[in-house]
């Protein structure tokens, strides 16, 4: 006999499924056999169904059949080019500021050493104590490397870094400020043009790590006068595993922030091979090496369904999603003791629901073997990841009851 509760919220979710104007879009994404709800797409989006078509018409066709003469057709200018799309559909980019190249750890260093290098009269970097490790670690870094202080921002773990927390630690001393638009933890929502703004109140330079809201999350980088931005394509932009990241460097910084990997991808003539280095003075100045053509492919599929969707239009399915698994979490885990770590407010949300409990490690490997994939995170936490454009409101629904049932039967 199942629980009418169950009955409501299956109800529910297939109601939504059905009015949901991106549903067609589910079918574009591959199956994985064997499992039957993927709650993990904020850490790695499922490949389209016609990625392996794609690859193969690559190989073929663009490196097969032109060899090296491909570079000279369509790929040297493919890294601006990938750039200004992401740019124009998910950032709120004018052309020319947004550039693909690198990992994500390799583009924050970049631009954080730049940004640390532009004033010798300001000695401060502010990042969050609990920002995603590989910020924080780059950071300790980069004020090893220049001497400057590191002070540490400490908000509330469930709401996240807010404008006053950030004003009280700023000064005419701070170089730079770096921080997450969306916590990777909780999923909290940064006020992106608030915070901005009351850094530059202070003459600042402003980062932000776009990880967990490129592609869920519509922002205007340009309209709030954001300086620098790095983000992963392989999340919601489902560019696959190691797939590059993306910088952004305003127009007024470039020609004047200088990075500090001096590869011949980034000189101002790159054909040259002149004794000294002399930067590109455009966003092109952001590279160093060879770009990573063939990891370029995959993502730009998705970028076609988000420029289809709108970025508007994923940000509602999202917050559909994310205000679905809120009330399951109300109705089938709050009374087993699950607590909810992430905002109730689907406007300061982004596109995961983090819920804890002490049992979650052993719960996820049990999950996981049932073929429902969440994501743990350390202590206590699961993190329901609702990629828009690939989940049904029927998934996460299903997701959030398989965990209601590990809890309860205790078979973990």
């Amino acid at each position: 006999m199942t629980d009418p509760r169950d009955d409501a919220l299956l109800e529910r979710a297939r109601a939504l499924d059905a009015a949901d104007p991106l549903r067609a879009h589910l079918d574009a994404f591959a199956d994985a056999p064997g499992v039957t709800a993927y709650l993990d797409g904020n850490s790695l989006g499922r490949p389209l169904r016609d990625i392996p078509e794609k690859l193969a018409a690559f190989v073929r066709d663009d490196w097969g059949t032109p060899l090296i003469r491909s570079w000279d057709e369509q790929w040297m200018t493919l890294p601006m080019e990938l750039g200004d799309r992401i740019g124009r559909t998910a950032l709120g980019a004018a052309a020319g500021q947004t550039v693909v190249a690198d990992s994500t750890s390799v583009l924050i260093y970049k631009l954080m050493r730049a940004a640390a290098a532009a004033d010798a009269d300001r000695t401060e970097l502010v990042i969050e104590a609990g920002n995603f490790p590989t910020d924080r670690f780059l950071a300790e870094g980069v004020a090893a490397e220049t001497g400057m202080t590191l002070r540490w921002l400490e908000p509330d773990p469930v709401h996240g870094v807010t404008i006053a927390d950030v004003e009280a630690v700023v000064s005419a001393r701070t170089a730079l400020v770096s921080l997450s638009h969306v916590d990777y933890r909780s999923g909290a929502l940064a006020d992106m043009p608030g915070i901005t703004a009351a850094v530059h109140e202070v003459g600042a330079l402003m980062m932000w790590d776009l990880c967990h809201s490129v592609g869920v999350i519509p922002m205007q980088l340009d309209d709030w006068g954001v300086d620098l931005a790095v983000g992963c394509t392989y999340k919601y932009l489902n560019g696959g595993p190691g797939s590059p990241a993306f910088a952004y460097l305003r127009r007024g910084l470039q020609g004047v922030l200088r990075q500090p990997i001096q590869g011949w991808w980034s000189a101002a003539d790159i054909f040259a091979m002149g004794p000294a280095y002399v930067p590109s003075g455009d966003i092109r100045q952001l590279l160093s090496g060879t770009p990573p053509v063939t990891s370029m492919l995959a993502m730009q599929g998705m970028l076609d369904l988000i420029e289809q969707s709108t970025i508007e239009g994923v940000r509602a399915k999202s917050q559909s999603l994310t205000d679905l698994a809120v009330r399951a979490y109300d109705e089938v885990l709050a009374p087993l003791g699950v607590r909810l770590l992430s905002p109730r407010d689907a406007e300061l949300r982004g596109g995961h629901v983090t819920i804890g409990h002490p049992d979650f490690r052993d719960v996820t490997r049990r999950l996981w073997a049932d073929g429902i994939i969440p994501d743990f995170r350390f202590p206590d936490g699961i993190r329901l990841g609702l990629s828009p454009l690939s989940t049904s409101h029927v998934e996460t629904i299903t997701g959030v009851l398989a965990v209601r049932d590990a809890l309860e039967s205790g078979d973990f």
